[in-house]
């Protein structure tokens, strides 16, 4: 058996506590239109609404005869990119200390399981096929052995350190990590920021539009400058897996790829660390978010691990250096 985590922290917590700015927008003459627009744009929460709306605004080009209108788009899309990426190194890297909390440790950090833990494990388990839970573990739970998890993969959507450095003296051989999105400052892993839904209803129509311009911010593409998509897929085809959504919101801008580990022949279950705040939480939020990745709305309700086995995410408070 083995482990898919998905681990992603993109600071949205700045992007909340700016909105004294947006309300003073008139003070400002923006040069670049797209940077702007999402300064103008309420909805805008996360990383992936950003995402989000260049596409909506790259979907605007395709009624133009002329490309001169999405090349600005990309022009000002780059900007902004370096804009994020100069203030997660400035402002994140270079001013915290990136190591997450023991609690949030212990949960990945779990590959033993004794007879109670691996029961309530078998729950979480909704679709495992009756061979694999048959060898792999009640076996080892009769003979009186532990229940153990063979390898834990971190599909990390972050761009900064955090989980490399929190899982640095973990066993190598059982703990690794695949930053698919990129990291800061590395020139052979650079930071992937577009829009990764091929699925969508448009997107035939912008390859159809014959123009590279229009493809230049496709996540897709920019997964084939490394090896870290096909170490994903290769991960996926060794053994029945687990998923768990440990930060990440699912939305739409990463479609193509959250498509391919949801729907795969070896997941068995996704199971959701949600945020919780008060009498408040967003399970049903992401829950309803992995929906829209799902073709097959039955293997959906099947896999997704429903509320009461599941469990709010402990948040870190990073430390300043």
């Amino acid at each position: 058996m083995v482990f898919v985590f998905f681990v992603t922290s993109k600071v949205n917590f700045e992007l909340k506590t700016n909105h004294s700015f947006f309300y003073c927008l008139g003070r400002y003459c923006f040069k670049n239109t797209f940077f702007s627009k999402i300064c103008d744009t309420r909805a805008i929460i996360n990383w992936v609404d950003i995402e989000n709306e260049y596409y909506k605004l790259l979907k605007e080009c395709l009624k133009k005869r002329e490309n001169t209108q999405v090349k600005k788009l990309n022009e000002e899309f780059e900007d902004v990119k370096k804009l994020l990426e100069q203030y997660l190194i400035e402002e994140v890297e270079e001013k915290y200390i990136l190591s997450v909390s023991d609690n949030v440790s212990d949960i990945f950090k779990k590959k033993n399981y004794d007879h109670k833990e691996a029961e309530r494990f078998l729950k979480e388990l909704q679709s495992v096929d009756s061979k694999i839970y048959e060898a792999k573990i009640q076996n080892p739970l009769l003979t009186g052995t532990a229940f153990k998890i063979d390898t834990i993969k971190f599909l990390n959507f972050n761009y900064t350190s955090l989980l490399s450095t929190s899982i640095l003296n973990l066993e190598k051989n059982i703990f690794k990590e695949i930053q698919i999105h990129g990291k800061l400052n590395d020139p052979n892993n650079k930071v992937n920021f577009g829009f990764g839904d091929e699925m969508d209803d448009d997107y035939g129509a912008i390859e159809k539009k014959d123009d590279n311009e229009y493809l230049k911010n496709i996540k897709s593409f920019a997964y084939l400058n490394t090896s870290n998509y096909k170490k994903t897929i290769d991960f996926l085809e060794l053994d029945k897996f687990q998923v768990y959504i440990m930060g990440h919101s699912c939305g739409l801008s990463d479609r193509i790829l959250l498509n391919k580990i949801f729907e795969h022949k070896n997941c068995c279950s996704i199971k959701i660390y949600y945020h919780k705040n008060g009498d408040n939480d967003n399970y049903t939020d992401i829950a309803q978010n992995i929906s829209r990745h799902f073709n097959k709305k039955e293997m959906m309700r099947e896999r997704i691990v429903n509320k009461t086995l599941c469990e709010p995410l402990p948040q870190t408070q990073l430390p300043l250096k």
